[in-house]
């Protein structure tokens, strides 16, 4: 059985991985984490992450995501961090549009029905809600694993470890392979960064999907979500398509400096796989949740790393 001094070796140095990392560590494990992609070079650096549900299960994402949403509000009083809280509107093509996880939210961050709407669109519902710029977390979290006494290496595994450590499974897309899982499959997001012009509320419209998360010093706007698409190269008439989408939401996006274009393969799974088997606790097939509840499921590894 594990005690708080049990070596876990966590697989994976996305969002999930770390924060499983940083959770475990202040448990009283010892932790290193390995991966074949360092924190930057993961799908998570990629992502626009403004906190918003929409994994399976929906009850166990409804808690995981609240007890995320709740680690960023405090996590927004540390400027190194890269988390701010900022209010934005999620979109509907229908009247009366609505989200299934409103017990997410906490009390007084909405939603709330918004009432100047973009051309086209019937309904919406704003909230507040973190908003995580990506390569400045990622740092972050990883500064945290090495300040609680964890490791970062580069390993490129062909299986999962097979010693008498704990292993944490949190390998993505690489759960295909190491956790034997071909139910795993990716979904590919592309994103184009813009300059920042001023813009402080951001907008999603599931649908499409498309999206614009400000940042300090740019805009993502997406994006994609093709289904079994293993390419990684930006496709030029996609970024037009994207840029277009986001202008006619957002007035002041046309025109604006185009900085990079970045695509990222989204770990999708019809649910997502958190349990223990024997003395490995897979936690993987987010999609592209993993930010809105990672520090909910990492609080669960930690639970099923006791035993």
């Amino acid at each position: 059985m594990p005690t708080s001094e049990q070596r876990v070796i966590v697989v994976g140095a996305g969002v999930v991985g770390l924060t499983c990392a940083v959770r475990l560590l202040e448990a009283g494990h010892r932790v290193d984490v390995v991966a074949r992609d360092l924190p930057l070079e993961t799908t998570s650096a990629i992502a626009a992450a403004v906190w918003s549900p929409y994994a399976k299960p929906q009850e166990h994402v409804v808690r995981w995501a609240r007890s995320a949403y709740d680690v960023f509000a405090t996590l927004c009083e540390d400027e190194s961090s890269g988390v701010v809280m900022r209010t934005g509107t999620e979109l509907f093509r229908e009247a009366g549009g609505d989200v299934w996880w409103r017990d997410a939210l906490p009390p007084g961050a909405g939603p709330d029905q918004e009432t100047s709407l973009p051309s086209g669109y019937a309904s919406g519902l704003t909230m507040r809600t973190p908003v995580v710029e990506m390569p400045v977390y990622l740092r972050w979290l990883a500064a945290r694993v090495e300040a609680l006494g964890g490791t970062i290496t580069r390993m490129n595994l062909s299986a999962l470890p097979d010693t008498d450590a704990m292993v944490v499974n949190a390998s993505g897309i690489g759960s295909r392979l190491l956790g034997a899982d071909h139910t795993v499959a990716p979904v590919r997001g592309q994103v184009v960064l813009v300059e920042q012009v001023g813009l402080d509320h951001w907008w999603i419209e599931s649908e499409t999907p498309t999206y614009i998360v400000p940042r300090s010093r740019d805009v993502v706007l997406g994006g994609t979500a093709i289904e079994a698409e293993w390419s990684r190269t930006p496709d030029p008439a996609t970024a037009r398509t994207i840029l277009e989408r986001a202008a006619r939401i957002e007035p002041r996006l046309a025109g604006a400096r185009v900085l990079r274009h970045k695509v990222g393969l989204r770990p999708s799974r019809a649910t997502v796989r958190l349990e223990r088997e024997d003395d490995v606790i897979h936690c993987y097939g987010h999609g592209g949740c993993g930010v809105t509840v990672s520090w909910g499921c990492a609080d669960d590894v930690v639970e099923l790393a006791r035993g």
